[in-house]
């Protein structure tokens, strides 16, 4: 279990924490960031960023063997008034604009797909309903580009919801103009043969909020990369994600908070919870708070409760540090076992077992939750939740 660790203002830091400008830690790819899937070597497993990834179970994503076959997925956007749906070529500017590919599946994605979606909301327009994306799959592989494009001080929630069966490589890129406010729901909940590979590109604007929930429970292999980066002063950054990790399933999580901009936020918080044999999760959160970034406020925390024997998780932590003139800066991670005190105290006061554990899960997960901020969406979730503890007893 590793300890939380806070930086006061204008400390030096320590331990797992680097501070150095030339260093290569994992924040740092092996790979600088292209469009080009050529200029990404195939993985083997060994290098940092692919460690953890059972890469035969990505049905060739990774190595340049998986084509475009079948349906694929059918995408439906659901928008209220004042937003703009348009289907694009490759060749639109507007693609990429929020950050490129920074290993090969997400290159073999940028350049593999052949329409893409974007949807903008216009300047100053204050949504009252979500914008709903609805990605099915269909049995067989795609590539996929999604953009979603917020104006100055324009503010949105965008629910994507992934169901049905598909191999699927995606980039997902979220622009934020000054004074925008954007927050996304994207829930994976794929069946249980499901391949889902997908890096999320956030830019944030001057005083803009951007706040992203990920919420996984199905397939068979699903692997997210959401990254954010600041186009100006003033950004902030809310980073929610939870996670149900069932017999047999790999779910990999790997974040990105690059703190290129002086004076911006971030706040990151996952939570997990693994049952059956076989059950693997991975989290790894990278901060990186650049040399010009003064002023930084930032802070990344990684909870996992394994319920039953035969379930895996790594979760791993980093933060570099290229100034000592921050706001403050922390990490956190614990990994632990079902607390039986908590059950006990339950259970005394006449509460069944198997309730019990329901009640505590819940609480384990109703922080997050509550994050969404949308009834149905939070609803459906719980019994998802609850769905997944059924099949436990």
């Amino acid at each position: 279990m590793a300890e939380a660790q806070n930086i006061p203002a204008g400390s030096t830091t320590a331990g797992s924490i680097a501070v150095a400008a030339e260093s290569t830690v994992a924040t740092r790819m092996s790979a600088p960031p292209s469009f080009d899937v050529a200029d990404f070597p195939v993985p083997h497993g060994r290098e940092e960023e692919w460690r953890f990834t059972p890469l035969e179970r990505l049905r060739g994503l990774h190595d340049g063997t998986a084509v475009a076959t079948g349906e694929g997925v059918e995408v439906d956007i659901e928008a209220p008034e004042g937003v703009t749906v348009e289907t694009v070529g490759r060749d639109d500017e507007r693609l990429g604009k929020a950050g490129k590919p920074v290993d090969r599946v997400a290159a073999q994605a940028y350049s593999s797909f052949e329409k893409a979606s974007v949807v903008t909301v216009a300047k100053d327009a204050v949504l009252t309903e979500p914008i709903r994306i609805a990605v099915h799959g269909r049995g067989g592989t795609a590539f996929g580009h999604q953009v979603i494009e917020l104006g100055a001080f324009a503010e949105a929630v965008v629910v994507i919801d992934h169901t049905g069966d598909a191999v699927l490589a995606a980039n997902v890129d979220y622009v934020l103009g000054d004074g925008a406010k954007l927050t996304v729901v994207s829930v994976q909940d794929w069946d249980e043969k499901a391949v889902h590979v997908a890096q999320h590109n956030a830019l944030v604007g001057r005083d803009a909020s951007f706040k992203s929930v990920v919420v996984t429970f199905g397939g068979d292999v699903v692997r997210i990369h959401p990254r954010v980066a600041y186009a100006a002063p003033g950004g902030e950054a809310e980073l929610f994600g939870l996670y149900f990790t069932d017999a047999g399933q790999h779910q990999e999580h790997r974040l990105l908070v690059d703190h290129n901009t002086p004076h911006c936020k971030s706040n990151v918080a996952y939570k997990g919870a693994l049952q059956g044999e076989g059950a693997h999760a991975v989290w790894i959160g990278d901060v990186l708070i650049r040399a010009a970034a003064e002023g930084t406020d930032t802070y990344e925390l990684n909870r996992n409760l394994v319920l039953t024997d035969g379930a895996r998780v790594d979760s791993v932590p980093n933060l570099e540090i290229e100034t000592g003139e921050i706001a403050g800066a922390g990490h956190a991670s614990a990994t632990g076992r079902f607390d039986d005190e908590q059950l006990f105290y339950l259970m005394a006061r006449g509460i069944p077992e198997t309730e019990a554990r329901r009640l505590v899960v819940r609480g384990f997960f109703a922080e997050l939750v509550q994050q969404i901020g949308l009834p149905d969406v939070q609803e459906r979730l719980i019994a998802k939740i609850e769905a997944e503890l059924e099949a436990s007893v």
